[in-house]
């Protein structure tokens, strides 16, 4: 009866929504720690997060005291007026970040829209052009709107939706020269994820970034760092840019931000929010609002008290390690990359299978393109979580077929 039930529920969502997504075969009801449970009641050791986002796990009772206290009070005002907990919010996020002036979005996608607008502003206050040109990664993810997609390194998202917004032009992560080679002087930005992570886990270099910061001091180009998957901890710093000390005029982070609820922010050093938007320039109707404030507020408030970097810094030697073993243990593993909590492994084979093979033995892991497997747990996970997650990943890796 409970399977027929879970097939009813997936058969009536293939119904109704709009077929986007290739979901996995399973209806998830709950959470508590880094586990989920489906409606049947079968567990799962969550190794994604919900990509990323859930950094402190599930059912953190604190954060959910918070959220449902908010709710008694006020969820939505408009950014008409202010709020208490978007003031302490941006407060805190000021603190963290070292940058000086917040926007608040409902998502990475957003925050990436914002900080194209306010480096096109930012040139076009300078020089009173508005053809500026901006520079992306080949294989870089930063959303699906049209903004955001057009300076997503990846001719088959883009395709179909031609044409995207215009003078963008594409170089290579670590590769300075490609970067230095495409600057004009209509180039107003330079954008990149401090670590790709949809394009594969490749982090960015330090002295890549060092370069590529000069150059930009040099010819006054923005560079905005895109921290949504790789920020909040994930790492080992709170940003990623923290561990090299490269500073960014504006940087986009959301996912963890909200600890499970829908928010993001793009930031910018005083000297750009002086020289950028101003009012009129942009909006949004949910932003900010105080019941997505209130979840930053506790978010932040959980990763000082529960020590969330420090347990990160702890357990992620462990986890490369036993990743370095099952690469010298297995042939087609070809290569461990990535940062912290942010790992991947790639395979000489599409890695689809070992996915559902986990999945079906109750490991739950998600792709970065065909080849690597993804690895972002909660932040709050242990040795023996690793442990335990390995032990069924190596069980996964053949079919019965081989």
């Amino acid at each position: 009866m409970s399977q027929s039930l879970m097939q009813e529920y997936i058969e009536e969502a293939e119904k109704a929504l709009l077929h986007t997504y290739n979901r996995y075969q399973i209806v998830l009801d709950k959470g508590e720690g880094i586990h989920l449970y489906d409606i049947e009641g079968k567990k799962y050791l969550d190794f994604v997060s919900g990509i990323g986002v859930f950094a402190l796990g599930y059912h953190n009772t604190a954060y959910n005291d918070a959220l449902k206290e908010q709710i008694e009070n006020v969820i939505h005002t408009s950014n008409y007026f202010y709020n208490v907990p978007a003031i302490e919010a941006a407060k805190k996020i000021k603190k963290i970040s070292g940058m000086d002036r917040v926007f608040f979005t409902n998502s990475g996608a957003e925050a990436v829209e914002g900080a194209i607008k306010a480096a096109r502003k930012y040139a076009f206050l300078r020089d009173g052009n508005a053809d500026h040109e901006i520079i992306a990664m080949e294989h870089s993810f930063h959303g699906r709107t049209m903004g955001a997609l057009s300076v997503t390194g990846n001719p088959k998202y883009r395709e179909a939706f031609e044409p995207m917004i215009g003078n963008i032009k594409f170089a290579y992560m670590n590769d300075f020269d490609s970067v230095k080679n495409l600057v004009t002087e209509k180039t107003c930005a330079v954008i990149f994820e401090t670590v790709q992570g949809e394009g594969g886990i490749y982090p960015a270099t330090g002295e890549f970034m060092e370069q590529v910061k000069n150059l930009c001091e040099e010819k006054d180009i923005l560079l905005i760092l895109d921290e949504i998957q790789c920020g909040m901890g994930r790492t080992g710093t709170m940003y990623t840019w923290q561990k090299y000390g490269v500073k960014p005029d504006i940087m986009v982070t959301a996912k963890a931000l909200g600890g499970g609820f829908p928010v993001g922010a793009f930031l910018m050093t005083e000297h750009v929010a002086a020289h950028s938007l101003t009012s009129g320039d942009h909006g949004t109707t949910y932003g900010g609002n105080p019941l997505a404030a209130s979840a930053i507020n506790k978010v932040l408030d959980l990763f000082e008290e529960n020590h969330i970097i420090e347990n990160v810094n702890s357990v992620s030697p462990y986890l490369e390690e036993k990743l370095e073993e099952l690469k010298e243990k297995y042939d087609f593993i070809k290569e461990r990359r990535g940062i912290g909590l942010l790992q991947g492994l790639e395979c000489t084979k599409p890695v689809g299978d070992i996915i559902g093979r986990a999945l079906e033995k109750g490991l739950i892991l998600i792709n970065a393109g065909t080849h690597v497997i993804r690895f972002v747990p909660p932040l709050i996970i242990t040795k023996g979580d690793i442990d335990e997650m390995i032990s069924i990943l190596e069980s996964s890796l053949y079919g019965e077929e081989s």
